[in-house]
This record gives C-alpha cells, structure tokens and sequence, in this order.
C-alpha cells in the first residue's frame, strides 16, 4: 500500500482512531492510540514514540529492572507503521484502524530487540540463500468462564446447551456448535481483518477449540496470529466468558499447542526444496530436520516461553517430549504429514499457544537454517509411540533458558543482544513466580510439615 493509498484508507472509512501496535517478548500488544490527523503527521517525523523498555517489559507488566540489552538512560525509540497491515479493529462502535509498527532507534537503526526484528532477521538469512519458507499454524484455546479470583481454578465455559462439558469431545461436532455464536463473531471479525483463518475443531479438553491458519509467509502469518490472540478474546468476552491461550490452563486437561508446518520454496522457481528431483525427500529437508532436533532444545524458550508452558510439556498428554521425528506420527515433536511432494513439510508440535508468533516463527525456522547450513543429518524416524523414550526436552524454563544461553550458534541466528534481553525479562517474571505460594503448598505442607 502507497503512502497516498494509506492515507486514503484513513480518509474513506472515517477513522476516529488509530492503534499503533507493537508486539512485546510475550506477544502483548503495546503502543499507542491517535486521532488519524495525529497518526498521519506523527509517523512521517518519527512522533510515534515509546522508550526502548516497552520490549523489556515482563508478563505482569514491569520493566526488567536489571539489564544491560536497553540503555540505562530510559531512550525513545520510535514506531513505524508498515502500511500493508492496517485493519479495521471491528469490536468497537467507531471506525477505529489498527496498524503493526516495526521499532527503529532515532538514527533509523532497526532495534534488534523487537521481536517482529528478530522474525525478520531470520528470514533474511532464508531470502539471502534464495529461499523462501512457508509456515501454517494451528492454534488451540480453551474458552472459560470468568474468573476474578487467581486462587481458584479455572471452569470450562457453558455454551448453547446451558451444560458444562463433563469431558472432552475432540472433533465432536456438536460440541463446537454448542459455542457456536462466539465462533461466529470470531470468523466475522477475522473477515473484516483479513486474517486467513481455515478450518475450526473441538480439541480434547472441555471447551477448547483450534483454528488452522492456511500458510503463507511467516510475518505475514505471524501478524495475523497477533491479531487473531485479541480477536479470540475480544469475542469471548462479548459474550462474557474468557478465552485463554495459556499452554495449560486445566489441571487434568491437555494444553494449548501452536504446531507449526514449515517447509522452504526456492525464491525463482517457486518450488519445494524439501522435495527431490526424483520426487523423494531432499537432502536439505533431512537436514532441515537435524537442525530442529539439534536446536529445539535451546529455542525452546521462545517456543514454551513461560513457567507454566512446562506443565504442558509432561508425557501421555497429547504433547512431545523428545525431539524424534516420524512421518504421520502425533507422538513425536517433529511430525511430517503424509502428503503429495509439492507439499513436503515438517510440524513442529513443541510450541505453546502462550508463545509470541513472531519468536515462535523464527525460532523454529532458525533451527531448520542451521541445520540445513551445518549439514546436520537427523536420526533415524521412529515407529510407534514416542512416548516411550526418554524426556530428553527441558522439562523448566530456567533449565531452557541455560540450554538457549549455552548455544552459541542459535544466538548468532536470532541476535545476542535480543537474546540477553529476552533471558532478563524472563528471568525476572520466575523471580516475581518464586515468590508466590500456591495453593499446593497451603494444601498439603500447611498441617503436615
């Protein structure tokens, strides 16, 4: 989109406001909202400005009070919208526009921090091989009903039928219609967006569904997936209940997965490099593979990237545990589905819903490119259950977050800079964790130590 046609998209839909969006380390909208007259004068002067700590902030909203990867001197950095992704916002009444900015210091330096940066980053290493990756994710959330005490557990939220689910009803067709008035304000909302969402299912857990994504370009998918994690909430509490994309919000119910299907196009030919002449797996795909088993574990903090993401990750829960691979296997991390070869592609199924598409993309890519660059040959597919292998994945995140800090390789890829501020912000959130006592403890060490 022009300059000029932006402008006109202001004028034509009579914006009252206009959202400027970035996304934070765990893929929290931050920004700010203008008067469109404000909007168009302020992001060609370099006005749309937030300190360069919006991307130091912690899940509950604290700056990192001890860090080295932003300036000590509290620096503007400044926002600019990339004009293809304005929107309309539809929950609001007024015409209200949304647009994704990238974040660029005062001297027009990118700020390798941002994690819309580091997708980018990782997709130029592709783009400058003369590759061109693809991703589709698959997204699962669980509707609940409201909650306004942390100290109790979640409820399944009550649909149609006026009854809470007593157990899961995976791919049970009833079951997704019985939410259907929110699912249709959510496929509404998403049309107005433009958000390419595809199929939707009941997963296995008491009012948790999944939307597919159909693929694309990662950061075009990545912005859609940000936008979509509001959309989803925004229409849940229309119709007063929560969704929530925690990886596992239930005690004895599965988790939330983002499983994400990548595979690499050749930039002039358009065709699959993951795929043979001869029609059969390429070199490259098995190395794109042992790339992924040999880093998986280091990136896995940005693919389970909070301290309750690790509840999901528990064998015999429909969530991998190792880093095997297997074609046409749901028990193993890296699962590639059975398909023509114009459509060869690995799934990696390790990453939360919790976790920001942007680092999740370019983790999961960043792991296929070493391999591929390395050379890595993966080890040989297994049959059967994964499951009865060793937990080899991290099974903490501060265990994760040393895997990710000893890795040398993976660092270089996504940026060292970005990597020591995204180990501060979390290692200050398991500080601010540790301090909590949960109601475990009250139960059972309360009378009996």
């Amino acid at each position: 989109m022009s300059q000029a046609k932006f402008e006109e998209y202001i004028s034509s839909n009579r914006i009252s406001e206009v959202e400027c969006l970035v996304a934070d380390m765990s893929g929290t909208a931050r920004g700010k909202i203008l008067p469109p007259k404000k909007f168009l004068s302020g992001h060609k002067s370099k006005g749309l400005r937030v300190p360069e700590e919006v991307f130091t902030l912690t899940i509950n909203g604290r700056f990192v009070s001890d860090t080295n990867a932003v300036s000590d001197s509290a620096i503007d950095i400044y926002m600019q919208p990339d004009v293809d992704t304005i929107r309309i916002v539809p929950w609001y009444t007024e015409p209200t526009a949304q647009v994704i900015c990238d974040a660029f210091h005062l001297n027009h330096d990118p700020v390798t921090i941002s994690p819309r940066h580091v997708l980018q980053r990782v997709l130029q290493l592709y783009k400058d091989k003369g590759w061109r990756p693809v991703v589709a994710p698959e997204l699962e959330f669980y509707l609940v009903k409201k909650n306004f005490d942390p100290d109790y557990p979640l409820e399944a939220a009550v649909g149609r039928s006026g009854r809470k689910e007593s157990g899961g009803q995976a791919y049970g067709i009833d079951a997704a219609n019985d939410f259907d008035p929110i699912v249709e304000d959510i496929y509404d909302w998403c049309e107005a967006q433009e958000l390419d969402v595809d199929t939707l299912s009941h997963e296995a857990g008491p009012a948790q569904l999944e939307i597919n994504f159909n693929h694309g370009d990662p950061l075009e998918l990545a912005d859609q997936v940000f936008l979509f994690k509001r959309t989803v909430r925004q229409a849940a509490l229309k119709h007063d209940v929560y969704a929530t994309f925690m990886a596992k919000p239930h005690e004895n119910e599965p988790g939330s997965s983002m499983h994400i299907h990548q595979s690499v196009m050749d930039s002039k030919t358009g065709k699959n490099i993951f795929t043979g002449k001869d029609g059969q797996p390429s070199k490259l795909f098995l190395n794109h593979i042992g790339g992924l088993q040999r880093y998986l574990a280091g990136a896995l903090p940005l693919l389970a990237p909070n301290v309750n993401s690790y509840r999901r990750l528990v064998p015999e829960s429909d969530a991998p545990t190792n880093v095997h691979w297997a074609t046409d296997n749901r028990t193993v991390s890296l699962r590639v589905p059975a398909s023509d070869p114009a459509n060869l592609r690995v799934e990696n199924r390790v990453g939360g819903a919790d976790s920001n598409p942007y680092l999740a993309f370019a983790a999961s890519l960043a792991c296929g490119y070493l391999g591929m660059m390395e050379k890595i040959k993966p080890s040989e597919p297994v049959t059967g259950s994964a499951y009865r292998y060793a937990h080899t994945l991290p099974i903490s995140l501060d265990e994760a977050l040393d895997k990710l800090n000893y890795n040398k390789p993976l660092k270089q890829v996504l940026g060292e800079q970005f990597v020591e501020a995204y180990q501060d912000v979390k290692f200050q959130e398991m500080q601010h964790y540790r301090k909590v006592i949960s109601s475990w403890e009250r139960e059972f060490l309360l009378l009996n130590v």
